[in-house]
């Protein structure tokens, strides 16, 4: 580890001078791949207000960094900030997590240097040290360890199913060029009757008839349809390929069973917070995991249910300029939950429920994508709200509520404005006398 001393050290530009800084002592980081750029701001004993800042470069391996939080240590500081570069941060990160300062990981969109200032990481690491010790920058979150854990899990399994998904649609495909149009009679082509009458074109058999009698149960009465449906020019080309993707979704489906077994144990710790989520309409066992595992269980980190919102990028957005709106996206926010959501939305849209009527309604008027949005909203209200609080519990308001409180409510208001446009005298609605006893 190296040791450089910024030009002027205890006689910094007068500018750079702060009085009464919120951090007395801090350290910022630019991390790059194989080093990173240190910068320590500390009191100074020479004049009050005055800082002391001391910048170092290290490379970012294992021993080379714990030296730097023993450093960090003997310099006392308070706060430790990065900026969050690629997965570059994160070994960094939860070492000196690890060593037990406080970290801050900061948004590269939020720590931008001033235009016309010259830009390396030696002056990026000091702009950084700056905006920290004065308070100009807020941490983004990051998850305690047995979430990120947890989510690295849930993650990964969700890329697997995928894999076999894409490996799935091949397998479709490739039939459809050896004209098996087996698909366009079995919903799912990976069943037990589908799944058999595909080792057995991969073993040889090439007879239609032969093949349609593997179909077992309700699809005994489509054999006529399959064995036209099984009449092609399946070829060894064709099974040598369907081999190997038969080979890769097998394998999918392993791995798959073995991230549930070991997401089951991670989540073990957080069981009565999935149990209180499952009673959400839409949210199963495996949907709860992911909640759990991109948000977190401690809501503190979002003081309310729209801040979880926004954080997810499941909020409305207003951009107004000159007294006119413009067209504004909520943006991209986290993939994975994104995904989760759109997965409980489409199980709520076939429901018969307060969030299934929500939906309904919202994909008549603005569209099912709208749609998809706001009910995914309600539904991460919904989780905050539950997580904040261990005795809350969900109920369902039923699919009636619109048309029971918020439509009659309507209705009593249109028909006292046509009222009152007819006699052009102000209406009030009171109750019967036996109605009001």
């Amino acid at each position: 580890m190296s040791d450089h001393d910024v030009a002027g050290g205890r006689g910094e530009a007068p500018q750079s001078v702060v009085e009464g800084p919120l951090v007395s002592r801090v350290a910022a980081l630019d991390i790059a791949k194989a080093s990173l750029v240190a910068c320590v701001r500390v009191p100074d004993g020479a004049g009050a207000g005055r800082r002391l800042q001391t910048v170092r470069e290290c490379s970012t391996l294992t021993p080379a960094v714990l030296a730097l939080a023993d450093w960090l240590r003997v310099e006392q500081v308070e706060l430790v900030g990065m900026e969050a570069t690629g997965d570059f941060w994160k070994p960094v990160y939860y070492l000196l997590e690890a060593e037990g300062f406080e970290v801050w990981l900061l948004n590269p969109r939020h720590v931008k240097n001033v235009p016309g200032r010259a830009k390396t990481d030696r002056l990026d690491a000091v702009w950084l040290a700056k905006l920290i010790e004065r308070g100009m920058v807020r941490p983004s979150l990051v998850q305690p360890k047995p979430i990120r854990q947890l989510r690295d899990l849930t993650r990964y399994r969700r890329s697997v199913v995928r894999d076999r998904t894409r490996e799935v649609q091949r397998l479709q495909d490739l039939l459809e060029d050896a004209q098996i149009k087996l698909s366009s009679v079995i919903s799912d082509i990976m069943g037990v009757s589908g799944r058999e009458m595909i080792e057995a074109l991969i073993a040889g058999e090439r007879d239609p008839k032969k093949l349609a009698q593997m179909a077992r149960s309700r699809m005994r009465s489509k054999i006529a349809v399959l064995e036209e449906a099984l009449t092609g020019h399946f070829e060894d080309h064709h099974g040598f390929l369907a081999a190997a993707m038969l080979a890769r979704i097998d394998a999918a489906n392993r791995t798959e069973e073995d991230l549930t077994t070991r997401i089951e144990g991670s989540i073990e710790p957080f069981r009565d917070h999935v149990d209180q989520l499952i009673a959400i309409t839409g949210v199963g066992a495996k949907s709860a995991e992911e909640l759990i595992a991109e948000i977190g269980v401690d809501m503190s980190r979002f003081p309310t249910a729209d801040h979880l919102a926004a954080w997810a990028r499941f909020a409305p957005i207003d951009r107004q300029s000159a007294n006119r709106a413009k067209s504004a996206t909520t943006g991209k926010g986290n993939p994975w939950l994104g995904a989760t959501l759109g997965e409980i939305v489409a199980a709520i849209a076939r429901t018969d429920t307060f969030l299934g009527e929500r939906y309904r309604r919202l994909a008549r008027r603005r569209g099912k994508q709208r749609a998809i949005v706001a009910v995914g909203r309600s539904v991460l209200v919904i989780v905050w709200h539950l997580l904040n609080d261990p005795d809350t519990t969900y109920h369902d308001l039923g699919a009636d509520y619109y048309h029971a409180g918020i439509n009659r409510r309507r209705r009593e208001r249109d028909l006292t404005r046509q009222l009152e446009n007819l006699t052009g005298q102000r209406v009030i609605l009171q109750p019967r006398p036996e109605q009001a006893a």
